[in-house]
């Protein structure tokens, strides 16, 4: 188990990532983290948990209550001892810190320079924040978060010092150290820093009135005088000495910021330290060359650092004397040749010589790399290339795209990753008025996402923003060749755009290799060997090529797959460029389309029972696949690919959870004309059917079309009379059609009957039904080993007891939910209304756990955009307006393109929105949101959707002095929803307001006369409430 409390709490046991919600099971982890390895007696973990006389009566026993829950979440991390506990983690960062920054600030006086950079960087790059930001007012967190705040300064600052020495990124470290020095102008060390280094790079002028400053300042507030270092920098300038620099280098220095790479330059720096040949290996444009002359600039302090650029070498015969050339003039006896001399000139002092850019020429530079390490004992080789060099003893470093940041990220997401940094400090670069907001840092991150976290593109797409807003260049990236074309005229000319850098790894492919890339960019997501090979040509051994593709970075191995076989992924930029280069696209794509018909039909029969957790996980690796097969099979007119494909597909897509894509997908298979008889299209239809409910998405025509299906006798018939029944707002005819087919012969068909009887019920405000129908349903899914089926009961019954005002019941119900949900894939949905029971049941602080661990999650895009909605009307519940506000536009922008066209999320967002209006006063543009929000939820069958924005409408007349008309409204929503959804935050503030306005009968009263309308008369009190006041006043008389 690993432990990580230099920022946001991040615990990680097994692989997998642990969420610890509340702040007291978070105290209690920070206070054994801090002393890991050690007893923390039972004193000190209450007095850190409930300091001076707060707390329970019996902290003893809280403390062992908290204890057990924390060992249900780490088995094994915490362990009884005589008079406390102790964790026992395998790693804890702070601790880990201490002992680098100690090692390093040894090594650094025992003068190992390159030593001591490498433990200080490794140690720096473990900080991700603030320490223990999670416990922020706990007195034990306070003391160490100010101890660790001192020591990681002084790392900063001996690593400083290190950079110094070596000469490595002057600018960028006269940039830190102005920094360091504003935010702690006490800090002599550091000023004295700042001092060598203004002067090492020219800037004696600055370095002297920055001493002289910093003097005055400090004879005026104490009477003092520098202290001796400070004053021995000073004189270092006066005298023009400088930090001694190494002769043998060519290393230019950089003009930008070295962006987000500590993790790998720590790598690169252990890599050298126990290997003679060292290989970074990437993609074209991921930064391998910045990476390189980084390292081996903080090497440059104890030897010889030389620097060849191989790119402009043609001839293989031409490498040993281009390298020669970098080394500077050389005299050498007439008549030998350049390896010779390359040996003479490298051997008699430590060397490390970088070699950049070897993938054109990888024999002459493998045989060169190979002479040079045996003749020069001393000598060490960095090497650069899309591929590896082959050689017998080479250590590999494969250079990753920039870390991203999630889906949905707001500004300090975006700020923490390291593509995120890269961008707006670029951006920043280009257009010195460019921020970072909650309105454009869900853009900023979908930018780096679309790029692949490739520097090269990053940084093109960033100076972009000099003349463009970042949602426009984030829309410009379908064309992202066309777009991404000025970069900096100074590079060499495959990296002035990302055209040029991709047109390079492909002159390098043989025919046979070109073929594969092209072919394998129709698919998705990732894919098998197996599926490669039925999209390439047949005479291609695909197996081999693929592996020659990963070798040359075009492809890369997955980390996720299926358990049974190695999954390769394309990145984007590769895949757009390949679809322009594939000859025979319809071809490949009709290919690709029946292998994945054929995988859909294979697993069919297996996802309706306890075989579907062996099942459901391959489809899943495979569901970017099958969207773009449906996808293709529709648009080519191929029907017959089309329906089976949609009809083995169905009950996989209603499992997955995003049933507005469902219903779309499904909708438009279904829609063309085909031969296939009526049974082979009832699955698929009833599928549709049902997802277009459960989205809320209702297209007439479509409903239309599946009349058809009604009478099949396929088990999956059973439900498409209701189904149809339900969507066109026929209850009676629906619960008379689920009647007439209860008991079904088949078990399932008899589970869904139940399900969808629940539905009806719930459509037509009958909710205690609802929930016995939901209970019967889960219980009958749970025989069959079903467990969508059992997952998607216990969650519709948990949002149903939360309505009817009983969280308790609710909450058990969500937390059958969650373990088979895991099963499937994620409980994210389930997690989301589980907060929403918490904050109906007053626990707002569990509420917000549970939203904030789905965040951390990386949950699908409808998942991430109602956490986020739901974490916006908890900080509004509060009175954080500010964070409402920014939390409902990262909703807005995590939603991403389903945002134009999923009307129960729009509707969900102007509710939102709308409140928030209504909080800050502003009642004209709560009505504008709220029309907005009634005409998307008109294009639904969710009445509780449209009952939510009644019950927002009733704001209104509260705020203009009418309180009757408001309790009316309030009613009104009520029947439709079937419960006042009393224990809601907002619903429950506003009826107590109305009550102590109107007095309880009359209040009473108003709310009887909504809850007595017919659903039509609802409708029209809600627009009527929602006309401006003028249109109002113009009906009245009418």
């Amino acid at each position: 188990m690993r432990i990580g409390v230099l920022g946001p709490l991040d615990i990680s046991a097994g692989g997998e990532k642990v969420v610890v919600g509340g702040v007291r099971l978070r105290t209690l982890l920070g206070r054994l983290a801090l002393d890991s390895g050690r007893t923390v007696s039972v004193e000190a973990l209450t007095e850190a948990l409930w300091p001076g006389a707060d707390g329970p009566a019996d902290r003893v026993h809280a403390l062992h209550s908290l204890v057990s829950r924390l060992r249900r979440l780490l088995p094994d991390a915490v362990l009884r001892e005589s008079n406390g506990y102790r964790l026992n983690a395998e790693s804890v960062d702070c601790r880990q810190f201490e002992e680098l920054a100690r090692d390093g600030r040894r090594a650094l006086h025992d003068g190992h320079i390159e030593q001591a950079g490498r433990l200080l960087r490794e140690a720096l790059a473990l900080w991700r924040g603030a320490a223990f930001e999670d416990v922020p007012d706990a007195p034990f967190a306070v003391a160490a978060r100010v101890r660790l705040a001192e020591l990681r300064l002084a790392a900063i600052e001996d690593r400083a010092q290190v950079d110094l020495q070596t000469g490595a990124e002057s600018p960028q470290l006269v940039t830190e150290l102005q920094a360091l020095t504003t935010a702690h102008p006490d800090r002599e060390r550091a000023r004295a820093l700042l001092l060598r280094a203004l002067q090492s790079t020219g800037r004696t002028a600055e370095a002297l009135s920055s001493y002289e400053d910093f003097r005055v300042a400090l004879a005026e507030k104490l009477g003092a005088d520098p202290s001796p270092e400070l004053r021995e920098a000073h004189l270092a300038v006066l005298r023009e000495e400088t930090t001694a620099r190494p002769r043998g280098s060519n290393l230019r220095a950089a003009l930008t910021s070295f962006v987000g790479r500590d993790a790998e330059l720590a790598l690169v720096d252990r890599r050298l330290a126990e290997h003679r040949l060292v290989t970074l290996t990437g993609p074209g444009g991921v930064g391998k060359t910045r990476l390189a002359t980084t390292a081996a600039a903080a090497l440059a302090g104890e030897q010889a650092v030389w620097f060849a650029e191989l790119a402009p070498v043609s001839d293989p015969a031409d490498v040993p004397q281009a390298v020669l050339d970098a080394l500077g003039p050389r005299t050498a006896p007439h008549g030998r040749d350049a390896l010779d001399r390359l040996a003479d000139a490298l051997s008699p002092a430590p060397v490390v010589l970088v070699l950049d850019n070897c993938e054109h020429q990888l024999d002459a530079v493998a045989s060169l790399a190979d002479g040079l390490l045996g003749s020069c004992p001393d000598l060490r080789l960095l090497a650069t290339s899309r591929e590896p060099l082959g050689l017998l003893g080479e250590a590999l470093v494969p250079v990753p795209p920039l870390g991203l940041a999630p889906s949905g990220a707001d500004v300090a997401g975006v700020l923490t990753s390291p593509a995120g940094r890269l961008f707006v400090d670029r951006a920043r670069a280009a257009n010195p008025d460019f921020a970072v907001t909650a309105g454009n840092a869900g853009v900023i991150a979908e930018i780096c996402r679309r790029l692949d976290g490739l520097p090269l593109a990053i940084e093109l797409a960033s100076a972009r923003v000099r003349s463009l807003p970042a949602d426009r260049v984030l829309a410009l990236l379908d064309d992202r060749f066309q777009l991404l074309t000025q970069g900096n005229r100074a590079a060499l000319p495959r990296h002035r755009t990302l055209r040029a850098v991709v047109d390079w790894s492909w002159d390098l492919l043989d025919e046979a290799e070109r073929s594969v890339v092209a072919a394998l960019a129709v698919f998705g997501g990732s894919m098998t060997a197996e599926a490669a090979e039925h999209v390439c040509p047949a005479d291609l051994p695909a197996a081999v090529v693929l592996s020659a593709l990963v070798d040359k970075s075009l492809l890369v191995v997955d980390p996720v797959h299926d358990g049974r076989s190695i999954r390769y992924r394309m990145p984007d930029t590769i895949r757009e460029y390949g679809l322009e280069k594939l000859a025979d696209a319809d071809r490949v794509r009709a290919a690709h389309a029946r292998y994945f018909r054929e995988i859909a039909e294979q697993a069919a029969p297996h996802l309706r029972g306890p075989e579907q957790l062996e099942w459901a996980p391959r489809l899943a690796a495979d569901r970017d696949n099958f969207r773009v097969a449906l996808r293709f099979a529709c648009g080519a007119g191929d029907a017959d690919t089309a329906i089976r494909l949609a009809t083995a597909l169905a009950y996989y897509l209603t499992m997955h959870g995003d049933h507005a894509e469902a219903a779309r997908l499904l909708r438009t298979a279904l829609e063309l004309p085909a031969d296939a008889t009526a049974a082979n299209r009832v699955p698929a239809t009833a599928a549709y059917l049902l997802n277009a409910v459960l989205s809320g998405e209702v297209a007439p025509e479509a409903i239309g079309r599946c009349r058809e299906s009604a009478g099949s006798e396929h088990p999956s018939g059973a439900v498409i009379e209701p189904l149809i029944a339900l969507l066109t707002g026929d209850f009676d005819a629906a619960l008379a059609a689920i009647d007439r087919r209860q008991p079904h012969p088949a078990p399932l068909a008899r589970a869904m009957l139940s399900f969808v009887r629940a539905l009806v019920n719930g459509n037509r405000g009958a909710l205690p039904k609802t929930c016995d129908d939901l209970a019967t349903a889960a219980e009958r899914f749970r025989e069959l080993g079903e467990r969508w089926g059992m997952v998607s009961s216990l969650t519709y019954l948990g949002i149903t007891r939360t309505m009817l005002g009983d969280p308790d019941a609710a909450i058990a119900a969500l937390r059958r939910s969650m373990a088979p949900a895991r099963e499937l894939g994620n409980d994210h949905h389930q997690r989301i209304w589980l907060a929403t029971a918490y904050a109906h049941a007053g626990d707002a602080e569990r509420a917000e756990a549970e939203l904030r661990g789905v965040i951390e999650s990386e949950p699908a895009a409808q998942h991430l955009a109602l956490a986020r909605l739901k974490l916006g009307d908890l900080a509004r519940g509060g009175g954080d307006l500010r964070a409402a506000d920014a939390q409902y536009d990262l909703a807005w922008w995590a939603a991403g393109p389903r945002r134009d066209v999923d009307p129960v999320f729009r509707s969900l967002h102007g509710v939102a929105r709308a409140r928030l209006a209504l909080a800050r006063g502003a009642c004209e543009e709560a009505r504008r949101d709220l029309r907005s929000a009634l005409a998307a939820a008109s294009k639904t069958s969710d009445l509780v959707l449209v009952a939510a924005i009644g019950s927002a409408i009733a704001e209104l007349p509260a705020r203009t002095g009418e309180p009757a008309a408001a309790a009316e409204l309030l009613g009104a929503a009520a029947a439709l929803r079937g419960a006042p959804d009393a224990l809601n935050p907002d619903i429950a503030r506003l009826t107590g307001e109305l009550r102590a306005e109107l007095g309880e009968q009359a209040a009473a009263e108003a709310t009887a006369r909504g809850n007595g309308l017919k659903h039509d008369e609802i409708l029209g009190l809600f627009e009527y409430h929602l006309a401006t006041p003028a249109d109002t006043s113009a009906s009245t008389q009418r």
